[in-house]
């Protein structure tokens, strides 16, 4: 099990710019992958609109345009649940700044830690920040059960242990799983840090 999360897991994140933006949201050319990528809050809505190959091979290289489409959806459809999908951006970012005391999951982390937690007979996911890396920290993660003193959190039917050190630097996180040619692993948006790096972030 130890090897499986050395060689899968993806300790750290590397948060990739969005390749178009606007007032800070989507449009029809952002890429599929980028969204997946930057904006896991919004994977369960895009999924609701019929697109499910999220963490496909062509997800990377393909616009939100393409995907709806390909997926039968107008014009009209696609302006629609572009304007949805900004909601839910706008909202998350509204609730990230006010006073966000929780871990968020994805279904799709939730899934795979399940899966997880029930080959290691472990109870959860337990998510830690350790000091290394150029930015000054980088994410560890492992399936463990509960430790004293730890902060618990359940989503989507899933156990989420982390001490009170790394939750003050992780609070209001969404935890996501992607499995696509750029690797697969676990990835951790936080609106927490101030700077972002491949091997690691920092915080204010």
């Amino acid at each position: 099990m130890e090897n499986y999360f050395q060689g899968n897991l993806l300790h750290e994140t590397n948060f990739v710019k969005e390749k178009v933006e606007h007032n800070g949201g989507i449009t029809k050319d952002t890429l599929i992958g980028d969204i997946v990528e930057n904006h896991p809050e919004v994977v369960e809505t895009l999924m609701g609109f019929g697109v499910h190959c999220v963490g496909c091979h062509v997800s990377p290289f393909e616009s939100l345009e393409m995907g709806f489409k390909g997926h039968g959806m107008s014009d009209d459809d696609v302006n629609e649940a572009i304007a949805a999908l900004n909601e839910v951006i706008e909202k998350s970012k509204n609730h990230n700044e006010s006073a966000d005391e929780t871990i968020h999951l994805t279904r799709n982390a939730a899934e795979k830690i399940k899966s997880l937690t029930k080959k290691g007979n472990k109870s959860g996911l337990r998510i830690h920040i350790e000091k290394g890396g150029c930015s000054g920290y980088t994410y560890e993660m492992e399936v463990a059960e509960k430790k004293n003193g730890d902060f618990a959190f359940n989503e989507h039917g899933v156990n989420i242990f982390i001490d009170k050190e790394s939750f003050d630097k992780l609070k209001g996180s969404y935890v996501d799983y992607l499995d696509s040619l750029q690797g697969a692993g676990f990835k951790i948006k936080n609106p927490n840090a101030t700077q972002t790096c491949g091997c690691g972030e920092s915080f204010g």
